[in-house]
């Protein structure tokens, strides 16, 4: 174990600054909109809700973040696209929202050969285990903003008011089934980038657990996509959708301010343990920046949970209670 114990905020990444950024900005969105179009939520859950008649029309928008040097360092761009989809779609259906198009922002230093016909085999990709079409875009060529590049985009959806999930019929008592994560995902690599940099290792290097595959490559394993949640939506009583990002199970908030015991949590992939061994990062920052191994969750009466586990892969891995978060005997929150 590293003598080191480097958290999120040693890599640059301040979560409690970049939530008062948020606040500040939110603070100055005071323009709504009347009539068809009319926000049907405040700003601040997963996805923003629009009005649009027996309908909500659901938005997101977001991107790949500095995940991107890694692709970069290992010229392999084939897998960002499907990130930068799923980081969008998984939060269209932690609202309970089904994705139907997308558009794509490309922001590039300089145009390489072979580099755009890679970001559009992800976005194809992704948009097909969507189940959406990719319907426009922008590319923009930045060199005195970009360093390399930056991918984000928008994805639109739709959802009947009335099935509308936001969490707020989640009880004490309501089982959680856990849907395991492809590994990182999509955030916290900052801090991961600056372990990697001041360990013994380079991307390059076989993994220490798997030597078919270099660390690089289990970094680049794409988002998984969570789209047979609505499948789930069809077949179960749900209560509430989570998709976990960044800063971890602190998400959670955004679905209930009940509490959540996870007394039986999916394992974490050999990825993170190796992370955390080489940052010397404690379990507590872990949790409050990574999946973890849970990337999506879904909260339902336990009368239900084994049919969303089936249905998912997943399985139960706790239960609502009045307070706090709890990773079997570590506290995320206290009660």
């Amino acid at each position: 174990m590293s003598e080191k114990h480097l958290t999120y905020a040693d890599s640059g990444v301040d979560i409690t600054e970049e939530e008062k950024t948020v606040r500040t900005l939110i603070d100055k969105l005071s323009y709504v909109r009347k009539g068809i179009g009319a926000p049907l939520t405040g700003i601040g859950h997963y996805a923003g809700l629009l009005d649009f008649g027996e309908y909500a029309l659901a938005m997101t928008t977001d991107g790949v973040g500095s995940k991107v040097l890694i692709a970069n360092e290992m010229q392999r761009w084939n897998t960002v696209g499907i990130d930068c989809i799923a980081m969008n779609v998984n939060d269209l259906l932690a609202i309970g929202a089904e994705p139907v198009a997308f558009v794509d922002y490309l922001a590039l230093e300089k145009h390489e050969e072979g580099f755009a016909a890679q970001i559009g085999e992800g976005l194809l990709k992704g948009a097909g285990i969507s189940r959406m079409s990719i319907v426009g875009g922008e590319t923009a060529t930045l060199p005195d903003i970009i360093k390399g590049f930056d991918l984000a985009g928008t994805c639109l959806g739709f959802v009947k008011k009335e099935d509308v999930i936001e969490g707020g019929k989640v009880q004490i008592g309501d089982v959680i089934v856990g849907i395991p994560s492809t590994g990182v995902h999509s955030n916290g690599y900052t801090l991961v980038r600056k372990i990697i940099e001041e360990s013994g290792y380079s991307y390059h290097d076989p993994c220490p657990y798997d030597s078919s595959k270099t660390i690089g490559d289990d970094l680049l394993e794409p988002t998984r996509i969570y789209i047979e949640v609505l499948d789930v939506l069809k077949a179960c009583e749900v209560h509430g959708l989570a998709h976990i990002t960044g800063s971890g199970l602190l998400k959670l908030r955004r679905v209930t301010k009940l509490g959540f015991d996870f007394y039986d949590p999916l394992e974490p992939q050999e990825i993170f343990k190796l992370l955390q061994k080489e940052g010397g990062v404690e379990d507590l920052e872990m949790y409050k920046t990574f999946n973890m191994g849970m990337g999506f969750l879904i909260i339902l009466p336990e009368k239900d949970a084994a049919k969303a586990a089936e249905i998912t892969g997943g399985k139960i891995v706790g239960k609502i209670v009045e307070s706090g978060i709890r990773v079997k005997n570590l506290v995320i929150e206290k009660e």
